[in-house]
Formats: C-alpha cells, structure tokens, sequence
C-alpha cells in the first residue's frame, strides 16, 4: 500500500446527488489507481439539518456502483469512528488549542448586533466582513479586557473564530487549478466552534484529515473559496496539508448553473443513483437505478464528466478507469451534462449483455405487472427486441404483444387496413393457421407468403393485415418470428379479435 489516503465526506442532509457521487469515484479512482485508501467519512455534526435515512442513501448508491470504501462506518477501519457525531469530544480541544496559540479567539457578538453592523456597511455599497480590517471595533477577546472576557464566557453565549493573519497575501496550490494568492484582509475570521458546542465543517474536517491522515482532499469546486482558510488552519496547527485539488462543477443540460434536481425535473431525467423519498412529504424521485440505467453506465458518463483519458475511447469499464485516470487530465472548466449520452452508454451496455442476463431483468419486470413469462420464452423475447432498447423496459413497453394481446389498434392504422374487404382475408388466414402442421418461423413464412401468392394477394398487404392483428400496430421485429414465439393458439385468438373488429366496424 501507497501513502495515498482520500476520503469522501458527504453530510447526511438529503439524497445524494450525481455530483456528490462523481466526487466519489474519482477519489476511489485515483485511490486505486495509487494502491491507496479510500475512505468514506459523514460530516453529520449539523443535527439541524439532518435528513433520516440519508446515510443508508449514500451507502447503497456507493455499493450500487461498485465504488468500494476500504474504511467507512460500516466496514471499520485504524482511525475510526468516521461519523463526525461520534467524533465530537475531538473538536472543542482543537478550537481552545488555536485560541491558546493565538490563532483564534473569542467572540461575544449577538445575531441583532451583527445584523445592524452588516446593513450600516452594506449600505454604504461595501462588502461586510468580520476579519482584519475591524474585528478590534466589536464584541470579542481581542477588543475586551481579560477580565470581561472572562465574565462574558461564564454568561454570555459565544462561538471561536479564525484569526486571519495581517500579512499581505496567503498563497495556494491546487492540483487541477494551480497556484493562487488572496489578501488575507479580505477575508472573514470564520467561524469554527459555535455557540451550540458544535463545530463547523472549516475545523471538523481539517482536524479529522489529519487524524485521518488523508493524504489528498479531492472535492467540489464549490469549497474552492474556503482553500485559503484551510491552508492557514493546517499552518496554524503545525501540521503538513493535503494536496488539495477542486473538480469542476456539473452544470444543466441549458443555460448557465449548476445541475438540480429542478433540472431533472424539467428535462426528464434523474439527478440521484437511486430514489428518493422524502421522510417529511413521503414523495418518491426515481434515481438511475430505478430508471433502469446501468450502474457501469452511469460510472462512465460521470467518470467522463470533468475528466478525459486523452484519446478517442468513450467507453470504460470501472476496472479501466482505476487504470486510466489521473487528476493531471481533470478540466477546470465545468463540464455540461448531456441526458442523451447517459442514454447512449446505456444503450451500449444493454448490447454487450447476454440475452440471459437481460431476460432476468426483464422477468423481473414482467412480475410486477402479473405477466409471468418462462424465462425461456422472455429469453426469445430478449433476442427479437434488444436491438432497439436503451432500457430493459423498453423491450417490454415496446414488445408488451409478446405477453398479452392488444387492447385496442393503433387508430389510423386500423382505419387504413381493418376495411370491410379485408374480412375474408382474415378469415381464411385464420383457416390456414387452424391446419398447419408445423408453426416455426421458417415454416410460418414458406407456407403464408406461397398461400399469400397463391391467392393473387399484395405480400405487404397481407402481412400489414396480420401484424396489426397480432400487435396491435405496424411495428415489432419479424412477424413471423412474433407469430411462432406467441404461438398458435395465441395466434387464433387474436385472429379471432381481429374479424369481430371488422365485423363490427
């Protein structure tokens, strides 16, 4: 094993999002990829926002996807607990430790007091900050006496907040984004430790990497602005930073933004690996999964979103990206989702599964919907109809005459072919099916289409007749394929449908 240690770190505050998964698969990836660790972590120590069920979301999507933690609450692991909430006896020891050095301190500051402060400045159409510039001129232990300190801690509420340092800049390195540099008066003293006895994700996070010994921290561009203030919480513990590397964001399929729930709401796809219910509303969102995607297609549109190998390959299985990737060929830019290419992975993946394979699936289907197939003839069924399917519902939806004969005609179709003359075709199709000794495909097609010449009969007329007695519509695979595999008796009874609705019409 490689000093390589990444973790992913979510906060159990809702479903997992695609972008919050793809976060974990590069960190696997480039965990894997180093014969490192990968860790999963939940920053779960805003209670207030706590969403029952969320962790169990994130396990499963994770396993789902075959993206493995080596160390996690359930699986264990040298440095645990990895639930920050049982972690919490850590935080406040740190915090007083940077207060004692003098890189943090007191601050008595009441929400009203901090609200006045912010609308005087602001309107004045000035940025409001609590930092370098005028943390001397409010309630804290660097403007007040250590006496009244002293007193305020015994009844006053109060959080710990970061001292900025007054040098000119603080410098930062990112993998992906390079060297950067912000003057430090620019920045807030943020908050670390808050009046509830909770820590924030600034200290929580840096004090668990480190007791962690994570080696990289791999995250969401959307922590870009904060690197700065873990760069100089890092320096004032004395401790050595991770290599820090900020992916870029997912943005909407159209227009500018980063991509919602909202957007997949509106264009019609899903934003989670898996569903969704609401603990609250009891309201159920579909995630791939349940969409029927692939979890290995969904892996290579997320893998490719932000990263590309360097070549022309598309396709990859989770075995060849912990080969391929590297966070060198990560992009900076942010990368557009595209709906209609996690539909063509997934058309791509249906095609290189065995009909066996994909019959299951569709078994599986077929049971909810009281249409029990043996699976050998749900088998047939995958054969005739897989070509065109970018889901195994598909081949249902689009084949559901192979499991139960139509309800009605397609209408315009109907209107064309089911005419008062087409009454005695179908009566002697039905006549002809009733004899025949043998009913394959090949003899179905030898012995109509001879009684169809026979007869002086149009081939394409005949045969529109029967495909739309049989299915319903002008559409489907071979019709005698469909004929032979529904079989004879099946056959008859829909014949027989057929001449009613002419009778009738």
């Amino acid at each position: 094993m490689s000093d390589v240690r990444v973790r992913f770190a979510p906060s159990p505050t809702g479903p997992l999002h695609i972008g919050g998964l793809r976060t974990a698969l590069y960190n696997y990836l480039f965990a894997r990829k180093n014969r490192g660790a990968f860790v999963l972590r939940i920053e779960d120590t805003d209670r207030n926002r706590f969403v029952p069920g969320s962790e169990d979301h994130i396990s499963e999507a994770l396993e789902w996807c075959g993206i493995q933690p080596d160390e996690s609450p359930m699986k264990g692991g040298d440095f645990k607990p990895y639930r920050q909430s049982e972690r919490m006896h850590l935080y406040a020891d740190y915090a007083e430790r940077l207060v004692v050095a003098g890189y943090a301190y007191y601050a008595f500051d009441t929400q009203e007091a901090l609200t006045a402060r912010r609308r005087a400045v602001e309107s004045k159409a000035v940025p409001f900050t609590y930092g370098v510039k005028n943390r001397m001129e409010l309630q804290n232990s660097l403007s007040l006496g250590a006496t009244e300190v002293a007193r305020r801690k015994e009844t006053d509420p109060y959080v710990i907040r970061f001292k900025m340092p007054e040098r000119n800049t603080v410098v930062t390195r990112d993998l992906i984004r390079g060297k950067s540099e912000i003057d430090c008066a620019l920045l807030d003293d943020k908050i670390l430790y808050k009046s509830d006895g909770m820590p924030t994700y600034h200290l929580a996070h840096v004090v668990d990497d480190h007791l962690m010994q994570i080696s990289h921290v791999i995250r969401g561009a959307e922590w870009l602005p904060s690197l700065s203030l873990h760069q100089l919480l890092y320096e004032a513990f004395g401790w050595k930073a991770p290599e820090f590397a900020h992916l870029p964001l997912i943005v909407k399929p159209v227009g500018q933004g980063k991509l919602s729930k909202r957007d997949g709401d509106r264009y019609g796809f899903p934003v989670y690996p898996l569903e969704w219910q609401d603990p609250q509303t009891g309201k159920r969102t579909a995630g791939y999964r349940e969409s029927g995607y692939f979890p290995e297609s969904l892996v290579n549109i997320l893998a490719l979103l932000g990263w590309n190998p360097g070549t022309t390959q598309e396709r990859f299985s989770l075995a060849e990206l912990e080969t391929a990737f590297s966070l060198e060929r990560v992009n900076k830019s942010s990368a557009t989702f595209d709906p209609g290419k996690a539909v063509w992975f997934n058309h791509q993946y249906l095609q290189e599964k065995s009909d066996a394979v994909l019959a299951r699936d569709l078994a599986a289907i077929l049971k909810t919907k009281n249409l029990e197939k043996p699976l050998g003839f749900v088998e047939r069924v995958v054969s005739l109809t897989r070509m065109r399917a970018d889901f195994v519902r598909d081949m249902f939806e689009g084949g559901i005459y192979f499991f139960a004969a139509p309800d009605s005609y397609e209408k315009k179709a109907a209107q064309r072919i089911f005419k008062p003359e087409a009454l005695p075709i179908l009566q002697s199709l039905e006549r002809e099916f009733a004899r025949m000794s043998e009913f394959s495909r090949e003899a179905l097609a030898q012995q109509i289409e001879n009684w169809i010449r026979s007869r002086g009969l149009g081939l394409g007329r005949v045969k529109s007749l029967l495909r739309l007695s049989l299915v319903g519509a002008l559409q489907g695979p071979g019709l005698f394929e469909i004929a032979a595999l529904i079989g004879r008796a099946e056959c008859l009874t829909r014949l027989q449908r057929a001449i009613s609705f002419v009778v009738r019409h």
